[in-house]
């Protein structure tokens, strides 16, 4: 029996990468991309879908069998502080909304994801560990440690196959940046292959976890498709990819681009971004399910400049 997969968020910066690779490997027909906007990013099958909407989204898993959601609907953490009563209500709400039609219309598997913002300032800041204490200071994360325990509430108590990792920062040429603490890292890439000075909001030395979006989107589908058996942590996985500062990744683009400027004028995602780790210990995920990310700085840096368009109207558009 063909899987049938339904994507929130599918207009999003991880969701709209994802529902194209969905579709490569499970058939168009087989993935239902949705948005609260129709579909102006690709082909197959679309349903307009407002995630706090409980009988919209179980309509949908009834009418097409949906037999695993992929739910990437969320409010990001820097969009999330502008405002938190908001963030919480919708991040909460969707997936309180997609748990419970997943239980009630007997979906298999459910992806949730979740980010490194679950852990705060008490943190370890270096190969932060799987289990340490979750202390967020943003709602955003607040609302990504909840998730995490309803997951695993509703695996213990109803058997629901809930699985997730916590990402780091997601860089990748093929959507914009969704409204997060590292969006910088994205943006950077724009202005260098447009010839533009980059004004970043972090300080120079800010060393974050990050990973490449095809990294990203590897690692999503492998723990959706590893045995159950093999999935011990139910809350959600640590997963890494690679770690630097502005200034770091500001050199690697110079090493292609030289004539490429930067300067920095921290704002209030620069406090954001300091209680987060950084780096990543990932080895129960590497143990697990044999996670290993293939790209560091400098062969990111290469296939985001090479992927960039210079003439590309999209491109010129977002500058």
């Amino acid at each position: 029996m063909a899987e049938i997969i339904l994507i929130t968020g599918a207009h999003g910066q991880l969701g709209s990468v994802l529902t194209k690779k969905l579709q490569e490997k499970f058939g168009i027909d087989n993935i239902i991309a949705s948005d609260l906007k129709p579909n102006i990013t690709f082909d197959g099958r679309f349903e307009i879908l407002d995630a706090t909407d409980f009988e919209r989204i179980t309509a949908i898993i009834l009418k097409y069998s949906v037999t695993q959601i992929y739910h990437m609907a969320a409010i990001l953490s820097a969009n999330g502080e502008k405002k938190p009563l908001a963030t919480w209500d919708i991040n909460m709400k969707t997936f309180f909304n997609v748990l419970e039609a997943s239980r009630l219309c007997n979906v298999k598997k459910v992806f949730y994801p979740s980010s490194i913002a679950v852990y705060g300032n008490n943190a370890p800041k270096d190969q932060t560990p799987q289990d340490y204490f979750l202390r967020p200071t943003t709602v955003y994360g607040m609302s990504k440690v909840a998730g995490e325990n309803w997951s695993n509430y509703y695996f213990e108590k109803y058997g629901l196959d809930v699985r997730s990792i916590r990402y780091p920062g997601v860089i990748g040429y093929q959507s914009l940046p969704g409204g997060g603490t590292t969006d910088y890292a994205i943006d950077i890439y724009h202005k260098a292959i447009n010839n533009k000075p980059f004004e970043c909001f972090l300080s120079a030395s800010m060393v974050l976890p990050m990973i490449y979006m095809d990294d990203a989107i590897r690692a999503t589908i492998e723990i959706m498709e590893a045995p159950s058996e093999n999935i011990i942590i139910r809350t959600s996985y640590n997963i890494a990819g690679m770690s630097f500062s502005p200034a770091q990744q500001a050199k690697s683009i110079q090493r292609k681009i030289p004539k490429f400027q930067i300067t920095y004028k921290p704002d209030f995602r620069e406090n954001i971004a300091d209680s987060w780790p950084n780096s990543i210990d990932d080895s129960h995920t590497r143990n697990d399910w044999n996670w290993k990310a293939n790209y560091n700085l400098e062969s990111m840096t290469n296939d985001m400049i090479k992927n960039l368009d210079l003439k590309s109207d999209y491109i010129k558009q977002i500058i």
